[in-house]
């Protein structure tokens, strides 16, 4: 498209003209922005499929939708049924089947399956086992905690909500940043929509065989009788809310690791903001559960923790998409200047300020406005700034008063 402004060529994703600073985003627009990856969306929705399998909204979203669909139906009509020990094995494996699935559907793993696997599972997954092993069975603190479920004990503890509602989020959340860390640090996987879908697989990992654990009884003791809400709510709230939330904070924490720009951010201020956000959302999680299961009846309490849990899903999904849509755009914007750079042979440049890639000549950063006359940041080997440098020594001016002061001329 052409900036109505000075007529030059600009991304169809571009916020802002590269040339003169213009915001091309009507009014009307901004607080209804469409998602880039399903146009049909907009940012602000509760859309699972596209949020956590952002690579596939604009494929066949409706497979994924259908597979997940199919496996909680079966989860659910077996824990109705009393059937225990299948509807805990479909809950606990049916969101880590349909998710590494997905990675490969989409090549996500570039002939890196092992690696991937080996560290965003199975070692995330073995580590959880023993994790909730030790702090169930082997802690002093056991006896003070009560059920694994929150609804054994007669009336919630300090020690308990301290252990379930603190301390196991908070270690739980520093056991699933290993994998996805080591994997997103490579190369081959350093973008931030990597590190988000090496979280999520991470967190669900950890959900799964959480679930394992903490259920062993159930897994092994064969038919129940009777208490069909009761088990239908608990099979629900394992084997799919909790993952899709361990899933989905891990995934924001990891893909600030990955951040915007050349290669990947690393402990940055924004992946510590990321990672206390994961931590504060799964203490705000399981303290919820804890505590929702002293309400009323077990029944009753079950209903109260899947609602809960699915409140705190549901704004986790709405930040995710946020950060799905800054990493579409860097993804877009880098497509636009790599070609334009094999074209004039310069070097890829980034905005200080948002790090999002700089088209070739650029005198404002398509995404967020900037002036990019000044020092910006470029591709190793570079010695040249992305765009020609201001004369004069003056101060970059700000988007919104260049774009004025072009339009009064």
């Amino acid at each position: 498209m052409d900036c109505p402004q000075c007529q030059s060529a600009v991304p169809e994703v571009a916020h802002f003209c590269h040339r003169c600073g213009q915001d091309l985003v009507p009014g009307a627009e901004r607080a209804n922005r469409r998602f880039a990856l399903a146009p049909n969306e907009p940012v602000a929705s509760f859309a699972l499929i596209s949020s956590i399998m952002p690579r596939e909204a604009g494929r066949h979203p409706q497979t994924y939708r259908t597979a997940l669909t199919i496996t909680l139906v079966a989860a659910l009509l077996a824990a109705v049924l009393g059937a225990m020990p299948i509807a805990l094995l479909i809950a606990a494996f049916a969101i880590p089947v349909v998710y590494i699935t997905y990675l490969y559907d989409v090549n996500m793993w570039e002939d890196a399956p092992v690696a991937v696997t080996g560290l965003g599972f199975l070692l995330t997954g073995v580590l959880a086992a023993l994790f909730t092993l030790a702090w169930l069975n082997w802690m002093p603190f056991n006896a003070a905690v009560g059920g694994t479920d929150g609804i054994v004990a007669a009336m919630p503890t300090l020690t308990g909500f301290l252990v379930v509602a603190v301390a196991v989020p908070v270690v739980g959340e520093l056991i699933r940043q290993v994998g996805p860390l080591v994997l997103a640090s490579r190369p081959a996987f350093d973008d931030l929509m990597d590190g988000l879908t090496f979280g999520v697989i991470s967190g669900v990992a950890y959900a799964s065989f959480d679930t394992l654990v903490r259920h062993w009884d159930l897994l092994t003791g064969g038919m129940v009788v009777g208490q069909p809400t009761q088990l239908a709510s608990l099979v629900f709230l394992e084997g799919f809310v909790k993952p899709l939330v361990m899933g989905t904070a891990t995934g924001l924490a990891v893909a600030e690791f990955s951040g915007l720009g050349k290669g990947y951010d690393g402990f940055t201020g924004r992946y510590f903001g990321g990672l206390l956000l994961a931590i504060g959302a799964n203490i705000v999680f399981s303290g919820g559960v804890y505590l929702l299961g002293f309400v009323g009846t077990p029944s009753l309490s079950l209903v109260l923790q899947v609602l809960w849990g699915l409140l705190v899903l549901g704004l986790l999904i709405l930040r995710l998409r946020t950060v799905l849509q800054t990493a579409l755009l860097e993804g877009a914007l880098e497509a636009a200047s790599r070609a334009e750079d094999a074209e004039q042979g310069d070097a890829l440049g980034f905005c200080p300020r948002c790090e999002m890639p700089l088209l070739p000549g650029a005198a404002f950063c398509s995404a967020c406005g900037q002036s990019a006359r000044g020092r910006s940041k470029v591709s190793a080997g570079s010695s040249a700034a992305a765009a020609p440098p201001e004369s004069g020594g003056a101060k970059p001016e700000s988007a919104g008063s260049a774009a004025s002061e072009e339009g009064e001329k």
